[in-house]
């Protein structure tokens, strides 16, 4: 097996950091500049935990077990779509459910919006960037030794698994950099749901913000999925999620400026 080249590993390194760094940074710049209470931070991680991981997974594993989820998987449009939908259902729920109770009281501090997406996307990049590249550091950094501990590492380890280890030392090294954006984009569309769905929770006659983003949110993960499966490079596929991204940070502005327009004349 080819040896991983130190940039490789370095760039690992710098994104692991950054999954956490960025989201830390908002918190203290949203608790400094916006005057955001720090709680919605922590309740945005939870409900990404609860909602997303815990029963979207549940439901999601059930689903793609059955002969109904054998047929969405052989299709790659029906996946897209049902995967999309699913994140967005549930993510967005969770967001919902949060804003209408614990954080009820603290609607009247519209930055808590913003702290609470934060939280959100913050703790989906720690997991998903932070935890895959210190996986990859500790692969590739025994993949470098060679010997017994690489040995160890991947005993019984599935197929794919295995493939994706011998890869690591194909792949450009700047391509582990590509992580860090995709999560900065991530959580920039997590804040921008979050403004949306909160005022949706809050504003009377406003319901029809949190279908809205549903929408939004499943329509980013299904054009990504779909473009990925259909063999758009990397680069297109986040640009198209880059543009899905713009959409809904153009409305959740546009939402709040009306926001504020109509509490300045009340």
């Amino acid at each position: 097996m080819n040896q991983v080249p130190t940039l490789s590993i370095i760039f690992m390194g710098v994104s692991a950091v950054l999954s956490a760094a960025i989201p830390a940074a908002l918190l203290l710049y949203f608790k400094k500049k916006k005057k955001a209470d720090i709680l919605p931070f922590f309740i945005g991680c939870a409900v990404f935990i609860l909602f997303a991981l815990v029963i979207e997974g549940a439901i999601n594993s059930l689903l793609f077990s059955s002969p109904a989820g054998t047929a969405i998987q052989s299709d790659p449009l029906l996946l897209a779509l049902v995967g999309g939908l699913m994140a967005g259902l549930f993510e967005e729920t969770g967001r919902f459910a949060a804003f209408r109770t614990v954080l009820r009281g603290r609607r009247e501090n519209d930055a808590n919006s913003l702290m609470y997406g934060a939280g959100h996307g913050g703790i989906e990049a720690v997991l998903v960037l932070g935890a895959s590249m210190i996986t990859n550091i500790v692969f590739a950094t025994a993949i470098n030794s060679g010997g017994a501990s690489l040995s160890a590492l991947t005993a019984g380890a599935p197929e794919a698994t295995l493939k994706a280890i011998g890869q690591l030392a194909e792949v450009p090294s700047w391509t582990f950099l590509l992580g860090t954006a995709e999560r900065c984009l991530a959580i920039t569309l997590h804040i921008a749901l979050s403004v949306i769905v909160w005022f949706g929770a809050k504003e009377p006659g406003k319901l029809w913000l949190y279908p809205l983003a549903i929408a939004l949110h499943a329509l980013t993960d299904a054009a990504a999925v779909f473009a990925a499966s259909a063999g758009v490079p990397t680069l297109a596929v986040e640009g198209i999620v880059a543009l899905c991204t713009l959409a809904s940070v153009l409305i959740a502005l546009a939402v709040w400026k009306k926001h504020s327009a109509q509490k300045a004349t009340e």
